[in-house]
């Protein structure tokens, strides 16, 4: 049961509000699947589109360890200095030009029932119009024995950070359809999610939950039946239907990272001041990431996921002509053109990280199989098609120094917001 490239552009500009139809999707062939492609000249820098996910959701071990967030929008909460002094370790870090951070608690909402926090009235409302009717606890919120906390504690146990992907992903996609007058047209549209093969979607399963995934998964389907049975989705509950579910988001999750502090530093940077002035705020911007470095390591924004249709469209390439990214500091997804894309052009992405599509090609395609299960035949890939199959000894030892940095994210990768 596909859904229409109608009900995807209409949910895309609907919810959204400024998707530019200037694209469309199209099939490539049964290796790559579809693709998205421009209709008219895109130029570099455009925003090609802005899209809102079909669901998102924070990850567990980061909302747990005080990453504050929209529960709807995954907009950060805190104020850029309450995020600094919280990354630091430092209760007394003080930040200059205080009336730069966009943070409004004055707008803050939280559910009357279960107490969770959202950004804003309009989010609330939408998450409780689209989801929260059926995952509210109410005033179970913190009762270790309720389904739904006993699925998040299952989940943490088997999915350590740096988190991947989030088992409360599936929850709002079978709630939301729980919810819905129109349950077709949503399962319509998370159909429209790229689908492997049984053995491929086992690759993915056990690289997200380990050695012991087939009884680590066979326990977090029994507490997700227990918690969100929805006889529309029966097959989504089955053996088979829920590692396909699992699969779905591990392999087509987009990861969101939001931040106040980095909203407030880019606010700076767009400061006219004094040579002076600057070269001491850009001191001091340098000194407070050392501090967090130091404090917090590598964990600095509020993370999470999210399912998008069109985004989920865009092929891999190491050498994109777009990239994505979260300006708004929130889960909206803008897809911004690195060069001109002329008409019928493909417009791809990429999966890797800017140091990862420097590696060789040999190390990329690596990273590609294990995570993405394709061998990537981008135009650069081609080109060194005569390059030696072996992994050349810089790299090996990077990996040894830094951990086999090849284990990207099953999702496309977290852009800095």
């Amino acid at each position: 049961m596909a859904a229409s490239m109608c009900d995807v552009f209409s949910f895309c500009v609907g919810v959204a509000g400024r998707a530019r139809v200037a694209v469309e999707v199209r099939f490539v062939s049964s290796a790559k699947g579809k693709g998205l492609f421009a209709t008219q000249l895109i130029r570099k820098g455009e925003t090609i589109f802005v899209e809102r996910p079909l669901v998102a959701a924070q990850f567990l071990w980061n909302a747990l360890y005080r990453y504050r967030a929209c529960d709807h929008c995954l907009r950060a909460l805190e104020k850029a200095e309450e995020n600094a002094q919280r990354l630091t370790g430092k209760p007394g870090q003080v930040l200059p030009h205080p009336e730069l951070c966009a943070v409004r608690k004055d707008l803050h909402q939280n559910c009357p029932h279960c107490q969770v926090m959202y950004c804003s009235a309009e989010c609330r409302l939408a998450a409780a119009e689209q989801y929260h009717q059926v995952l509210c606890p109410g005033p179970s919120q913190d009762d270790p024995l309720h389904p739904l906390n006993k699925l998040q504690e299952a989940w943490r146990s088997v999915h350590y950070p740096p988190e991947t992907a989030s088992i409360m992903l599936m929850a709002r996609m079978v709630a939301t359809v729980k919810q819905a007058k129109d349950k077709d047209r949503w399962i319509r549209l998370f159909s429209q999610f790229c689908n492997k093969t049984a053995n491929e979607e086992e690759e993915i399963v056990h690289k997200l939950l380990g050695d012991k995934f087939k009884g680590q998964l066979e326990l977090l389907r029994r507490l997700f039946t227990e918690a969100l049975y929805e006889e529309a989705l029966s097959q989504w509950f089955t053996p088979d239907g829920f590692r396909s579910l699992f699969a779905l988001v591990g392999t087509n999750g987009q990861g969101i990272g939001t931040s106040s502090l980095s909203q407030w530093v880019h606010a700076c940077d767009a400061l006219e001041l004094k040579p002076q002035d600057r070269e001491q705020l850009d001191a001091f911007i340098d000194q407070l990431y050392k501090d967090i470095e130091a404090a917090t390591g590598e964990f600095l924004n509020c993370e999470g996921s999210g399912l998008f249709v069109l985004q989920s469209c865009c092929n891999h390439s190491c050498v994109p002509n777009a990239e994505t990214s979260f300006p708004e500091n929130n889960f909206l997804l803008h897809v911004t053109a690195l060069e001109d894309i002329k008409p019928g052009e493909e417009i791809c992405i990429s999966y890797l990280d800017c140091c990862q599509r420097e590696r060789s090609r040999h190390s990329r395609h690596k990273i590609l199989r294990e995570n993405y299960l394709f061998v990537c035949s981008c135009p650069k890939c081609l080109a060194e098609a005569d390059e030696p199959n072996v992994t050349s000894e810089e790299e090996e030892e990077e990996e040894e120094e830094e951990g086999e940095p090849e284990d990207a994210e099953l999702g496309d990768e977290m852009t800095d917001v």
